[in-house]
């Protein structure tokens, strides 16, 4: 039985294990971080369970279908409900629209908003489904090695459909005119990594997840869906070995022989690295077997990092939903911030998660679980004294537009930002979300899933194809998975 080492148990890491070991391998994971999960993990404190990294629950046909792929149901791991309101976006104080769970309701929120922008919706929506559709079936399971792989009649096809030469901004604009439903349109390209301008229409489907399929919610916590990953990982004999940090790779000749983890030496047939892509390139291997130069890195796109604050409160919040988006300030300054000239945000949008709300497991009772959230530039130099200032600036905010006065009833907090990345997942700059999805950081323009020196090792997770995000990331893994499959089984 060939052996394969995968570095690292995120969504990425964890998938292409599950795919791995169905084939027939001997798979062991390399975690360096004493739980498994990645960016996904969870601690627990004072009785609240804190989901750390993703909270959004979007694309669940992708966590269906992979479930499936091993004759698994979701229900089989974790109960998932449907959020009604999928997400509150706060423009103003008694200024904000709730997104129901029903797309015909949000039309008619819409069509109040603006006279005829509900038909438009319903149009904008369509065409996202079929981007969404050529998009998931044609598109991100390709490991983009070659162009060729998206030159046929269907695919050719699929780029008119796509809008993958018009901006995100523009595209937008042309169905709507009102500012509040523009900036519900546009805030997922916040998290995708660029401004809306440098964003390819393409991610319309987003939109189209979001505000059709709607938002869902895995009961007991985010994490649930990692809890539910490693037990399929164990029933299919993966061994993840945790508080191992993978310190080299050991090649011999034009393969990896081995790698070094604890001070360990471990021998394998081949590596999957779901860990920081930069990090695996520029640290764990010598200089002429990396694909890409410190150059080439420096001049890359990121996604944002992200200062965050978890926060358990002894009293129920009023005038808040599971999902909040504070948009109460100037989108473009604080995305021109992040992109275009990186700084400390002077009046940031952020996001307050609020999961207690559905799932009472999560905080004591008639206690609150909250999570804030602020996107910033990758790279910041980051400070207590920063930190305490962005908090004091959310709270005022939040008892401001929604009444609640938190500030006397806090019984834990805790902070997380750029260090915390750098040092937890060796994240390049701090990044939260991996590579901006811009028009040239797109399919066979991200960095390459095949190492071109190695050949027995592969990349995968939020810094190569498909991108960031927990949907492709998963995807990632099983395109790495195969990858590899093919080389070892050619190889043999």
């Amino acid at each position: 039985m060939k052996k394969i080492a995968v570095i690292g148990s995120g969504f990425a890491g964890l998938t292409s294990a599950i795919d791995l070991a169905s084939l027939g391998y001997q798979v062991t994971v390399f975690e360096k971080n004493h739980d498994p999960g990645g960016r996904a993990r969870k601690f627990e404190s004072n009785g609240f369970t804190f989901d750390m990294g993703p909270s959004w629950y979007w694309m669940p046909d992708v966590f269906e279908k992979f479930f499936s792929r091993h004759e698994k149901k979701i229900e089989d791991y974790y109960k998932l409900v449907k959020l009604d309101p999928g997400f509150s976006v706060v423009f103003g104080k008694n200024n904000n629209i709730e997104v129901p769970s029903s797309f015909n309701e949000l039309v008619e929120i819409f069509e109040k908003i603006e006279p005829g922008s509900g038909k438009k919706l319903i149009k904008f929506i369509e065409k996202a489904r079929k981007k969404y559709e050529i998009g998931m079936n044609d598109f991100v399971y390709r490991p983009s090695h070659s162009p060729l792989e998206f030159i046929n009649f269907k695919v050719l096809k699929g780029l008119l459909d796509l809008n993958v030469f018009s901006n995100f901004r523009s595209y937008v604009r042309k169905y709507f005119k009102n500012e509040k439903l523009v900036q519900l349109m546009e805030f997922p390209v916040l998290f995708l990594g660029a401004t809306p301008e440098n964003t390819p229409a393409l991610y319309s489907l987003m939109n189209y997840s979001g505000l059709y399929q709607g938002t869902y919610y895995p009961m007991g916590g985010f994490n649930e869906i990692i809890s539910a990953l490693v037990s399929l990982a164990k029933e299919k004999g993966v061994e993840i070995i945790c508080n191992s940090n993978v310190e080299k790779i050991n090649i011999d000749g034009d393969s990896a022989k081995s790698i070094t983890s604890n001070g360990v030496e471990y021998f394998f047939n081949g590596i999957v690295a779901g860990a920081d892509y930069h990090h695996v390139e520029q640290s764990l291997l010598n200089k002429e077997y990396r694909n890409y130069s410190k150059k080439y890195w420096e001049t890359r796109e990121m996604a944002p990092s992200s200062l965050l604050f978890y926060v358990g409160i002894n009293k129920k919040l009023s005038n808040v939903r599971h999902h909040n988006l504070f948009f109460d300030q100037d989108f473009d300054q604080h995305a021109k911030e992040i992109y275009d000239d990186p700084k400390w945000p002077e009046n940031p949008l952020f996001y307050l998660s609020c999961p207690s709300i559905t799932d009472s497991t999560v905080a004591p009772e008639d206690n609150e679980n909250l999570m804030f959230l602020i996107p910033l530039a990758p790279g910041l130099e980051d400070s207590e004294e920063m930190r305490e200032k962005y908090f004091n600036m959310v709270l005022k905010r939040l008892k401001d537009l929604t009444g609640n006065d938190i500030l006397k009833n806090i019984t834990f907090k805790k902070s997380y930002c750029v260090k915390d990345f750098e040092q937890d997942y060796n994240s390049f700059k701090g990044n939260a979300y991996g590579l901006a999805n811009t028009l040239r950081q797109t399919a066979i323009l991200k960095p390459r899933m095949r190492n071109n020196k190695v050949k027995n090792l592969y990349y995968t997770g939020q810094l190569t194809v498909p991108g960031p995000g927990v949907p492709p990331s998963i995807i990632s893994g099983q395109i790495a998975a195969i990858e590899i499959h093919k080389y070892l089984s050619k190889a043999s």
